[in-house]
This record gives C-alpha cells, sequence and structure tokens, in this order.
C-alpha cells in the first residue's frame, strides 16, 4: 500500500470526522536445514551484482508477468529470494524493507514480480485468483534463472503474503521458505470483513488508492479513471464513506467490470461462502511443506490472521519441517510503517524495525545452511506493550495463560468520561441489571486508532473524546494493585437486546492511565445476524434478549499498577467498519437508516463479561 501521502491524508482526515460527528530481533527454528555450508560461509561475505528489469515469464495459460531480477557476479549459484507484488516491482516495498540490492550483495538472486494485470506485468488483474498457480510458475522458473541454484525462499507483506501462501500450498518443488508479514489466514474473516461486518475503511481505500488505480492505467482511458479515483480517495471521510447503498461504491466505477470487479463480488458475497473458501489457508496448512517466519503487530489489521497462520501450520504443516520449523514474531506494529512510534506511543528502541536482519539470518540457515544459531531460538517471540520488552515461548498462546472473567457492573450511568460501570472478578447478583442506548447509524461512533486501514490513523490513541459520547458505554475496574499482563485472544460475551432485526455490537479494550488517558489497546464487532454462523446468517427477533461472543482480537499489554481495565461497548465503528442501518434488509443494498434502541443485560442470569488472557508471572516493567 502506499505509505505517505494516504498516510498523512488520513491523520488529517479523521481529525475532521471526529469534529464533524462529535534492533534486530533474534530467529530461529527447530530442524536441519536445508543444504550445508561451512563456516566460513557466512552473512559477512558480500557480493557485486548485476540488474536486469522486466525480465518475462511464461505462466501455464502464456501471460507473461515480468520481474526485476539482480544476480551476483561472483562465480557459482546462489539462492534465489522472490517477492510478488501488485505494488509496483521498482518499488519492492521498499518502505518497509531494505532495497532487493542489500539482499543481492548477500549473495542471493533476488526477483522481484509484478503479478498479472499489474504495472510491467500483462493479463488481467483480480484479487488472489491466480496467485496461486502463477505463483508456482514464477517459483519454478526462478529456480531456473541463470546462476541460481534451485532454492528459492519469498518475502513480502500484506498481499505478498498471499502471493507466498496461496502458491505454498500446491507444494511447488524448489520453494524452500516463506516470510510471510502483516497477512491473513482468511479472506473473507479478517481481511474484508469481521464478525460479519464489512472492514469498510480498508475494503474502499485498498483498491482506490492501489490496486485498481495501477491496473486501469494500462487502457486508453485510463489516465482519466486514475485521476478520478485519485480525487475520491481525497474524499473518503468527507463524502465517500458515506455513500449508499454500499453496493454502488461510485468511485470504483460499478458500471465499469475493467475497474475492480472484485470489489463489487466481495459485497455479493457477505458470508463466508464458497467463494472465500477456495482461497482460505484454514483448511489448506497441511499442503503446505516448507518453514514459515510469520511476522506482524499488535496494531496490523491482519494480526488475528498472523497467529491463525503460525499456530496451524505448527500443528497441521505437511512435514516436520513446515511443523516445527515455523516462527512467530509480533511487534508493537500498525501495518505500515514499523516504526517504534506507533500512535502516540513511542514503544523504545526495542521496536525498531528488525526485518531485514531477520529475514537474512533466515534465508541464510534454510537457503544456504549456514548453521547460525536459526535452530536454537524460541518459536515465538512477542512484544508485551507498557513493558516495552520482548517475551519468548514455544507455543501461542502462551504456556500457564489464566483465562479470567471480568463482570460487567453499573452504578447508575455509564455513560461518563470516568466510567461508573464497573469491571469485577465477582459474578453480578440477581436482579435486573440493564444499560441502554440508542444507535443511529446517521451518527455513528468514529474510528480513532486501532488496526490500520489505510485511511484510519493506526494505533494506540486515547479514547476520552469517543467515550464522553451517550452512544458509548463504559465499564472500568478500580485502579490495579499490582502489574497485570494480558496476553492472547480475548472475547466478550454479551448479553444484548435490540429493537432492530440486525444491529452490530462493538467492544474496546483500553489501558486508563492514573491521568485519565484512555490509551486503546484492541477491538472487535459482531453482527447481529451473524452471531452463530459466518455462513448461514439469521435476523434476530427484536427486543429479544440473545448471547452474543465478540472476539476482541488478541494483544499483549502490561497494565501497570495504578492503571485500569476498560471496556467500551457501542454498536458502531466507522467507517473502520461499515455501519448496520438496523434494517435487517439484504447486505449492501441499503439506503435506508434506521436508529436502534439497545439494552445492555449484566447480573446473574445474564453475566456479560470480558474474557481476558492473564499471565501469572507479568513481565517486569
Amino acid at each position: 500500500m502506499r505509505a505517505t501521502k494516504v498516510f498523512v491524508r488520513r491523520r488529517r482526515a479523521v481529525v475532521g470526522l471526529l469534529a464533524a460527528v462529535a534492533v534486530a530481533v533474534p530467529l530461529s527454528v527447530t530442524g536441519a536445514a536445508a543444504g550445508s555450508a561451512n563456516a566460513a560461509d557466512s552473512t559477512s561475505r558480500k557480493c557485486s551484482y548485476t540488474s536486469s528489469q522486466d525480465v518475462p515469464a511464461r505462466m501455464r495459460d502464456g501471460t507473461i508477468l515480468r520481474s526485476n531480477v539482480f544476480t551476483p557476479t561472483a562465480p557459482g549459484k546462489f539462492p534465489v529470494i522472490l517477492m510478488r507484488l501488485p505494488y509496483n516491482k521498482d518499488v519492492a516495498q521498499t518502505y518497509v524493507y531494505a532495497a532487493p540490492t542489500y539482499y543481492a550483495s548477500h549473495c542471493y538472486v533476488v526477483v522481484i514480480q509484478d503479478v498479472r494485470g499489474q504495472y510491467k506485468s500483462d493479463g488481467t488483474f483480480y484479487t488472489f485468483r491466480n496467485e496461486a498457480t502463477d505463483g508456482y510458475d514464477s517459483i519454478e522458473w526462478a529456480a531456473r534463472l541463470p546462476h541460481a541454484n534451485g532454492k528459492v525462499g519469498m518475502y513480502g507483506f500484506s498481499y505478498p503474503g498471499a502471493t507466498q501462501w496461496l502458491p505454498a500450498t500446491l507444494r511447488p518443488p524448489h520453494l524452500v521458505t516463506i516470510v510471510p508479514a502483516m497477512t491473513a489466514s482468511d479472506y473473507h474473516d479478517g481481511w474484508t470483513y469481521e464478525g460479519g461486518a464489512l472492514d469498510q475503511s480498508f475494503a474502499e481505500s485498498w483498491p482506490l488508492t492501489t490496486l485498481a488505480n495501477s491496473s486501469v492505467r494500462r487502457y486508453p482511458d485510463g489516465a482519466a479513471l486514475d485521476a478520478g479515483m485519485n480525487q475520491a480517495a481525497q474524499d473518503l471521510f468527507s463524502k465517500w464513506y458515506w455513500q449508499l447503498p454500499l453496493k454502488d461504491f461510485s468511485p470504483l466505477s460499478p458500471q465499469d467490470p475493467r475497474v475492480a470487479p472484485y470489489f463489487y463480488d466481495w459485497l455479493k458475497h457477505p458470508d463466508n461462502d464458497a467463494y472465500w473458501q477456495q482461497w482460505s489457508l484454514r483448511s489448506r496448512y497441511s499442503q503446505v511443506t516448507v518453514p514459515t517466519l510469520n511476522f506482524d503487530g499488535w496494531y496490523d489489521i491482519f494480526v488475528k490472521g498472523a497467529l491463525e497462520n503460525f499456530q496451524g501450520i505448527r500443528a497441521q504443516g505437511g512435514s516436520e519441517a513446515s511443523r516445527r520449523g515455523s516462527k512467530l514474531v509480533v511487534g508493537p506494529w500498525v501495518h505500515i510503517p514499523w516504526n517504534r512510534q506507533v500512535g502516540q506511543v513511542d514503544f523504545g528502541p526495542q521496536a525498531d524495525n528488525p526485518i531485514d536482519q531477520l529475514q537474512l539470518k533466515w534465508f541464510d540457515f534454510w537457503l544456504k545452511g549456514i548453521r547460525n544459531g536459526v535452530d536454537k531460538d524460541p518459536a515465538v517471540r512477542i512484544f508485551v506493550m507498557g513493558a516495552n520488552k520482548w517475551r519468548t515461548a514455544d507455543t501461542w498462546p502462551l504456556p500457564g495463560t489464566e483465562y479470567r472473567n471480568y463482570y460487567l457492573g453499573s452504578l447508575g450511568n455509564a455513560n461518563t468520561l470516568t466510567g461508573t460501570g464497573t469491571l469485577s472478578a465477582g459474578v453480578p447478583m440477581s436482579g435486573s441489571a440493564t444499560d441502554h442506548y440508542v444507535y443511529d447509524p446517521a451518527n455513528p461512533v468514529p474510528s480513532f486508532g486501532g488496526r490500520f486501514q489505510a485511511s484510519v490513523p493506526g494505533g494506540p490513541y486515547d479514547q476520552r473524546l469517543i467515550e464522553q459520547r451517550p452512544d458509548v458505554l463504559v465499564y472500568s475496574t478500580p485502579p490495579l494493585q499490582q502489574n497485570t499482563e494480558v496476553t492472547g485472544p480475548i472475547t466478550v460475551t454479551l448479553y444484548a437486546a435490540s429493537s432492530a432485526p440486525d444491529t452490530d455490537w462493538t467492544a474496546k479494550l483500553t489501558d486508563v492511565h492514573p491521568d485519565g488517558t484512555s490509551m486503546l489497546i484492541e477491538y472487535g464487532i459482531q453482527r447481529a445476524r451473524y452471531r452463530d454462523s459466518e455462513t448461514e446468517p439469521s435476523l434476530i427477533t427484536p427486543n429479544q434478549i440473545y448471547k452474543y461472543t465478540i472476539e476482541v482480537w488478541p494483544t499483549s499489554n502490561l497494565f501497570k499498577a495504578g492503571h485500569q481495565i476498560r471496556l467500551e461497548i457501542s454498536s458502531s465503528n466507522f467507517p473502520m467498519f461499515d455501519r448496520n442501518p438496523n434494517t435487517g434488509h439484504p447486505f449492501g443494498q441499503d439506503a435506508e437508516l434506521q436508529p436502534a434502541n439497545q439494552t445492555i443485560y449484566h447480573d446473574a442470569e445474564h453475566p456479560s463479561a470480558i474474557t481476558l488472557p492473564i499471565m501469572p508471572n507479568p513481565i517486569a516493567d
């Protein structure tokens, strides 16, 4: 994704929306490396190299894809490192990685390829459709390049994570390892939708600012199409995020199938049906036989998927190397950039971007066979925010995790900045304890911080302004008596009723500092019609109580003594997620908006609670 002007633009735009609506990290693997090398063959060896632009590769259907190839000039043959991306091979994601020449200078053949239908490559682009077979063909082509020794590794983040995982499921003979960063496990759940709600800011801005405008430039009228999308990107917050119905999202030209037909297909498939399952990784880990280094950030839009990919490949991988050799690194970062400054927090020098040293060590072990200690390091390295230190383990979730319920309670009105709603370990007493608010989709709760989504600022941001809204319920623990480390998956069990036949429920976890700052840690959403199934939605009966499970995505944060743990409950987080119109009508077809009266129950019969993963021995701050 674009790293500069879009990032600056979204920071400015979210302020307007708020006003309008109220180090190297050592990594290793267990198992033998592919190939062998003597002690003298180390990363200190350097190579000169040559470069070739637009090198063609023919796919199985005859389509030509083009790559930039960097080849060492020293005698002999070398392993290949391949990146396949829709974001311009000439840039090669250097907004987070070192230039390809860095890896070439360490004696690798480096191949950076435009995927089908993007930039210099021929064909028509459609998300995910051709990445498995094109990836397979490109891996085998790269393995046969001059001076290549037949061993191929891959890297890249976001969509280029998919261009690694998908061909890996086909088991290309010359693929040895992959390093997918900031990428998902399922392209419906956790990429395009979450809890049944559309990831609207991402789903609309991703094609609008990268995929669609780059692919249309090849058409005779491409310059005009591109210019129109660039202007629309400037007006997302002020205009286009608000456009209804969603199916008519104008900036991507719904009547012109050349522009972004995949976007409108996403909207036609709100259920996690066969359209999505053809690409889901969750059922395919047994088909992957290579070790994987999974790299992500706590405020990334795909972090849940990275954790699932690690767990899935460790449990179900198709070889001992993939099961025992796969690793996980999670820092405090957003999707982009990977800096120590994330949102409103500086996480210190331990949070500096480690990716190039990390990858080079990984590739040296798996592709060159250098005995550099990769096989001695722990499987899991995660950054504990608050303490701003790294923690290691052999599994995820971490061994010894204790899951504790903190129950919602109230002492009058929970809709205040100070948070008179309570969170406590005690089970609520019997009685009809309820809290109420009105969710009006015409005046949604604005997104401010959290997982980076192209045009919404990512990372920890102070939520106090949000918490003043009457449609946000706030529940807090008393000031903590001791440090409490929350590391792992989080769920909210919510007993609630709505006057609407369909609605949304949102949850946010924040860290309240002694000065009152309420810093966003994580959040989740659940659309009522998908409360029981992603594939078989069912509407609710108005004013009937239902039990909902809201998946608040995993995190790792040290809540220090004197801080409070806070839970926010509401029904919108816009434009992070699309507004539920409360009508119960088919998804994406509706321009009608209706307010809904929402009731939260928290008594002995309806014990609404947040379940937190507590480490019995918190990391020292």
